[in-house]
């Protein structure tokens, strides 16, 4: 898995209880095997297990004009 930090992907995440979502993120730091981020949608830091990641892709930056 080749995320940096900073950088803005969709990933599709399987939480604890089994229940799989799909988020757009900015990551803001990868130890430990987890990562931390900011989810786009609701602004709230999140934290998340690179092992529980099925899948991801850099983010399509819309831009204005």
């Amino acid at each position: 898995m080749k995320m940096h930090v900073g950088q803005r992907v969709e990933i599709v995440y399987v939480d604890k209880v089994g229940k799989i979502t799909q988020r757009q993120i900015e990551i803001k730091s990868l130890r430990d095997g987890m990562l931390r981020a900011t989810c786009l949608s609701s602004g709230t830091p999140r934290v998340f297990r690179i092992d529980n990641i099925l899948a991801w892709q850099p983010t399509k930056v819309k831009h204005a004009g």
